[in-house]
């Protein structure tokens, strides 16, 4: 995860690669583990930094699905119940158990939600974990000390995973590097190259740079979630678009709104959607919205509407609700689901299922899926290169790949546990000298070790990288990630040798995009 070292494998004009990856994401690296893992020499390139968008800002939660099972899309749960079992086994640093609890205040929800979800447990198999069983009034209450008693009538538990979605894709990227793979970030690619009109690789630019890279390979993947649509019309510009853009919002609050260690469910709120709040790094995140949107962009942003929608929907399960006040941090995403063939069809509605799409000019293209199902989209990806390319056939191996930083030795509540193995290496950091022992966050436990780490190591070039998804400080709480980012970028800068201007310019920029993360009164 040296960038230096991996751009000047990409600066022999005359070398053939197998496969060119654009996208940073869950897609784009599920599909360059699974490629680089089965032998073939690989590129990923990502516009922005790893897990940027859509793939850092998820529900935190590898899961079936159970609203899938609801909509009668046995495939897709089963599929995502394998990929979870395979997940929570390579990557169990980063994959957690967690029960969920649904409160149930009709007599007959409690045997209804608890016949369906004794099938979801089924369809799990052997990779299952844990058994859904129904709850009393008392139990529910005692695993969900915060939830509304007036009118409960019991409960219903069962048993799902939870991560850290931007630490998995590093992790991943990582173990993409280390299997033999060259991963770039901050490279968008601004056009394909052709040959005969067949797609013969790609012209990329480096942001930090301004250079140009023309790379080629024998096919090319565009893995790049809700940007798919402008990489399809380098393609062909009168492509339709294969995907529509749905906005989800997480609001975070201190983990007293929860009061417990597992998660409440709340299947079918009174609009049809469905409600997390989930303990996560201690803090709870509680979402989401599912809203149409028009535009595509990088960094979205939570509307008035989405934030009361969250707030009055958990006010009906709580009894002392939060409110605007308690919000530490509020971020959005964008899905980048599959556009349906007609029309009318809500994006609640949509398969999050995923789609292979090949061009004339031989450009594959994924869309749709979910962080779950990752290595399940790059194993398709990777078949159907074989196939439609006539090349050998090779055997997928990442169902067994342990993913960087495998152990199975770490305290699920502890920050640093999420690091796995690596933190070893933070310790070997902290050892260099006393400084670097420093925390420079009491409240959110953040080291200077995290912050040098993150740049040695995970390709860490802002400090808005450091912040948001090395150590998720803004997501956890933005007004004290803003404050701790003038310490962040003087220790970048000392340790890359960048100048005082380049301190002032992060600074001014990560707190610009910060304020974003904010509303209302945020906590001193």
């Amino acid at each position: 995860m040296k960038r230096d070292e991996m751009i000047s494998r990409l600066e022999k004009p005359d070398d053939l690669w197998d496969i060119i990856v654009i996208g940073g994401g869950a897609s784009g690296l599920g599909v360059a583990l699974e490629a680089v893992t089965r032998g073939y020499k690989t590129v990923l390139l990502e516009a922005y930094d790893f897990a940027k968008g859509t793939s850092g800002r998820s529900t935190k939660l590898v899961h079936g699905g159970v609203r899938y099972l609801a909509q009668g899309n046995i495939r897709l749960v089963m599929s995502a119940l394998r990929e979870r079992g395979l997940l929570r086994k390579n990557a169990p640093h980063l994959v957690k158990d967690l029960p969920f609890v649904i409160p149930c205040y009709r007599w007959w929800e409690v045997p209804f939600y608890a016949i369906g979800l004794t099938l979801y447990d089924l369809l799990a198999g052997r990779l299952g974990i844990g058994r859904s069983l129904p709850l009393s009034k008392r139990k529910t209450i005692q695993l969900l000390p915060a939830i509304k008693k007036q009118g409960l009538k019991g409960g219903v538990i069962y048993h799902d995973c939870q991560f850290d979605d931007a630490r998995l894709a590093i992790n991943i990227c990582q173990s993409f590097c280390e299997a033999g793979g060259v991963a770039v970030n901050y490279m968008p690619v601004i056009g394909l190259l052709k040959e005969d009109g067949v797609v013969s690789g790609v012209l990329a630019t480096d942001r930090e740079t301004a250079a140009n890279y023309e790379i080629r390979a024998k096919r090319v993947v565009n893995a790049t979630g809700i940007f798919v649509n402008e990489v399809v019309k380098m393609d062909d510009p009168g492509k339709r678009d294969l995907v529509v853009p749905s906005q989800g919002i997480h609001l975070v609050t201190d983990p007293e709104f929860l009061n417990g260690k597992d998660a409440l469910m709340i299947p079918k709120t009174p609009d049809g959607r469905v409600l997390f709040a989930i303990p996560w790094h201690n803090r709870v995140v509680i979402g989401t919205t599912d809203v149409e949107k028009d535009d595509i962009e990088i960094e979205p942003h939570p509307t008035e509407e989405e934030i009361d929608y969250i707030l009055e929907t958990a006010g009906r399960y709580f009894e002392d609700p939060p409110d605007r006040k308690d919000i530490l941090s509020v971020f959005a995403g964008l899905r980048p689901l599959a556009a349906p063939a007609g029309e009318g069809k809500k994006t609640k509605e949509i398969s999050r299922g995923h789609k292979l799409h090949r061009s004339g000019s031989g450009l594959l293209t994924i869309t749709g899926g979910k962080w779950t199902i990752f290595r399940e989209m790059g194993e398709d990806v990777v078949n159907d290169l074989e196939k439609s390319g006539g090349w050998k056939r090779t055997r997928s191996v990442t169902g067994k790949t342990k993913i960087h930083g495998f152990t199975e030795n770490t305290d699920p509540y502890s920050l640093s546990g999420w690091y796995g193995s690596d933190e070893t290496l933070l310790e070997t950091i902290k050892n260099e000298s006393g400084q670097n022992k420093k925390i420079i966050s009491d409240k959110l436990g953040i080291s200077r070790a995290q912050v040098l780490l993150a740049v040695r190591h995970e390709m860490a070039r802002t400090v808005e990288d450091v912040l948001a998804r090395r150590t998720r400080a803004l997501q956890m709480d933005a007004a004290e990630s803003i404050r701790m980012a003038p310490e962040v970028a003087g220790i970048m800068a000392a340790e890359t040798g960048k100048e005082g201007e380049w301190v002032e310019r992060q600074i001014r920029e990560y707190k610009e995009l910060a304020e974003g993360y904010l509303i209302g009164n945020p906590k001193p």
